[in-house]
């Protein structure tokens, strides 16, 4: 298929990569965008070529987030009339999803993996990232997490401080913390990712995949998806607070850089550091 935000190729036997094609808005993820992404990684899942998905990001980053820009249509953004909290139900639902996909999704994370970015990479089967990659959720500065990971794959203490303060863990922190398997060095990231993808997929693809599924049946019994919908209900009522109101509308009278260097500043990282 042709995907206009994505792009694919087949980089090594049975293994499909699917690239996120958005560098000049720093791969920030529209609904088309995010269309695109489950609509290539469900073509993988049918090939029977295919045994293992790679997704990784063009540019400087893998995912800067969820696309705030003002002047998106709602149908863009996503946000369209499906209610209140349809957004948070349809992103989480989407994420979410890729555990249900028969064959495992491998993220390849570099520079920021922000926000829905992060959600993006909770939702694949394996993390791997760059040891400068810059991963977290500033977000949490103005509201709530649409997709609350953090307490499932970081544990209380860490969690907390995160989604406390907004702050962003390197990909060796990342890694420490439990969010991703391994980081590699920026340069050799693609080569040490495809390295691990073609191991993985040197598994009997029959095989492959119950074992995938045993994994996230286990996690389903502790109640982690059921935790995750029911952090939607929160993020949507955060959307009606006087924080997240002031943000929008600094984004949509000075723009959303501006907004997001005002809301980075006083922490000294964010938009203020990445300029």
């Amino acid at each position: 298929m042709e995907y206009e935000h994505v792009l694919t190729d087949d980089p090594a036997p049975y293994v499909r990569r699917v690239t996120l094609n958005r560098p000049e808005k720093r791969n920030a993820m529209h609904a088309p965008l995010r269309a695109d992404i489950l609509a290539a990684l469900r073509e993988a899942d049918a090939d029977p070529g295919v045994r293992v998905t790679i997704v990784r990001g063009a540019g400087k980053c893998f995912s800067a987030g969820y696309d705030l820009t003002p002047g998106i249509s709602a149908e863009d953004k996503g946000r369209g009339g499906q209610g209140p909290g349809a957004f948070q139900r349809d992103v989480v639902d989407g994420w979410t999803g890729i555990w249900d996909l028969a064959k495992p999704v491998v993220a390849q994370v570099h520079g920021h993996c922000l926000a829905g970015g992060s959600e993006l990479a909770t939702g694949c089967d394996l993390v791997y990232v760059a040891e400068d990659a810059l991963i977290g959720y500033p977000a949490v500065r103005f509201g709530v997490p649409d997709m609350q990971y953090h307490a499932w794959l970081l544990g209380m203490r860490r969690a907390m401080e995160l989604v406390l303060t907004g702050d962003s863990m390197t990909g060796l922190e990342a890694v420490e913390s439990g969010f991703a398997n391994r980081a590699f060095p920026a340069a050799s990231l693609d080569g040490d990712v495809l390295a691990m993808a073609e191991r993985v997929a040197r598994i009997p693809p029959d095989v492959l995949q119950l074992n995938k599924r045993t994994v996230h049946r286990a996690m389903e019994h502790m109640g982690l998806r059921g935790a995750l919908r029911a952090g939607t209900e929160a993020c949507a009522l955060a959307t009606h607070t006087e924080g997240f109101r002031a943000f929008m509308e600094a984004a949509g009278e000075g723009g959303l850089t501006k907004a997001l260097s005002a809301r980075d500043g006083a922490f000294g990282d964010g938009r203020t550091a990445a300029g």
